[in-house]
């Protein structure tokens, strides 16, 4: 019998409403994510789970007008056959020319959308050294098309599917069915692919987020002062510095917004004026690895102390990819009750859990938040603060119980956050 021939029966809960739901989701990720240009080539990464949302985004790409629409997929599995067999050698190789065609293929022209949805724990049980070593040499190996994604010179976004995986480990107390229905529910309502005009909602929430910037735009604090349990820290914001939140303009402009869902306005801090100690207050899931209860201590702008309840080991083998590792790339401000907060759940997944909590970046800075920061080079953004790492990773500060001032530069301090809401 054929591939082709191959039928498989869809569970129940795919009804026509599902359909529906995806179909806006994909929408959104198109029209709204990646506001992509007719002509343009369309680079997608995605698991082999979320081959429904592939297909249902290479259809609305089309549709408008992109040109080529090229899916790079993974496999959880064969990862994890990797660290089961792989020589010892192997973990410090990446497939370089995949991030170097990646790259080639945005410097002439192409959007990127990457879907997320992988098991949050799918390496835990792995040698974390290896797991370290691997995740150093893919860092490497990405730079030249994450200095593309992170200087904003082209257009792109994140979306996400539910996966199996991902879904037991959000509900593990469900069968395997409704945990997936649940799961889906849940990123439908965060993506507002629930809506009746789902667009519609996105610029409405698009606009009340760049209202939010230009506020704090026109307060030019000079640092930001985090207080709370297990948290007293003093982030300096970078010279310059510019808060943004919502869509961007990419330097092909393209009017795309980077993350789907998204709650936050950010900017970026100072590399070397952030001092104090603070306390994850999510879980971080990092390349199929969790760490728990984060907790570092920054002198200078660096992290000079780290521990972790859990994946302590993964969290030093990150901190030691480069020097910029241990320094601040990013300073995020999420209400506490931000819909994703609101829905009580706990993704498990960084594009989800940072919308729920004011959060910080391990790593590289996004030149965007700066004044003219796309027309510096790496040396006039380094002289205002701005940080250079091969990662970026976000993790959560923030909880109800967490209070933020804005500090002027006359060190005068103006409450901007109690207990995680807007003062």
């Amino acid at each position: 019998m054929s591939a082709t021939s191959i039928v498989t029966e869809k569970p129940s809960w795919m009804t026509q409403d599902f359909e529906q739901k995806l179909d806006k989701l994909a929408r959104v990720a198109v029209e709204c994510g990646l506001g992509l240009r007719p002509g343009q080539e369309v680079v997608m990464t995605a698991g082999i789970d979320a081959l429904p949302l592939v297909r249902k985004i290479t259809e609305h790409a089309y549709r408008a007008g992109a040109s080529l629409v090229t899916t790079l997929f993974s496999d959880e599995e064969s990862t994890l056959l990797r660290f089961q067999h792989g020589a010892d050698g192997s973990f410090d190789a990446a497939a370089g020319w995949l991030y170097e065609g990646m790259a080639a293929a945005y410097r002439n022209g192409a959007a990127r959308l990457a879907i997320t949805g992988g098991s949050p724990g799918l390496l835990s049980q792995q040698d974390p050294e290896k797991v370290g070593r691997a995740n150093r040499a893919q860092s490497k190996a990405y730079r030249p098309a994450l200095e593309l994604i992170t200087r904003h010179e082209i257009n792109w976004t994140i979306v996400s599917a539910a996966t199996p995986g991902w879904a037991q480990a959000m509900f593990p107390e469900l069968p395997e069915d409704e945990a997936l229905k649940k799961l889906w529910d849940a990123i439908f309502a965060a993506s507002r692919a629930d809506r009746t005009d789902p667009v519609a909602a996105w610029k409405e929430h698009d606009a009340g987020l760049h209202k939010r910037a230009e506020h704090l735009n026109a307060m030019r604090y000079a640092a930001l002062h985090f207080r709370g349990p297990g948290a007293d820290l003093k982030v300096g914001l970078a010279d310059d510095h510019l808060w943004l939140g919502g869509g961007t303009r990419a330097g092909n402009g393209q009017y795309c917004i980077a993350n789907m869902p998204t709650e936050e306005v950010f900017t970026t801090p100072h590399k070397d004026r952030v001092d104090g100690v603070v306390t994850s207050t999510k879980p971080l899931s990092y390349q199929g690895t969790m760490i728990e209860g984060i907790r570092v201590r920054f002198d200078g702008g660096r992290i000079v102390e780290a521990h972790a309840a859990k994946g302590e080991q993964v969290l030093r083998q990150m901190i030691d990819t480069d020097e910029g590792a241990r320094r601040l790339g990013e300073v995020s401000l999420v209400p506490h009750s931000s819909p994703i907060a609101a829905s009580g759940l706990l993704f498990l997944n960084t594009l989800f859990d940072e919308n729920a909590a004011c959060h910080i970046a391990l790593g590289q800075a996004y030149s965007t938040c700066l004044k003219g920061g796309d027309r510096l080079t790496p040396e006039e953004l380094a002289a205002k603060g701005a940080n250079d790492s091969l990662i970026h990773v976000d993790w959560m500060i923030g909880s109800g119980e967490i209070d933020v001032d804005g500090i002027t530069a006359t060190g005068a301090s103006e409450a901007l956050m109690r207990r995680g809401e807007w003062d």
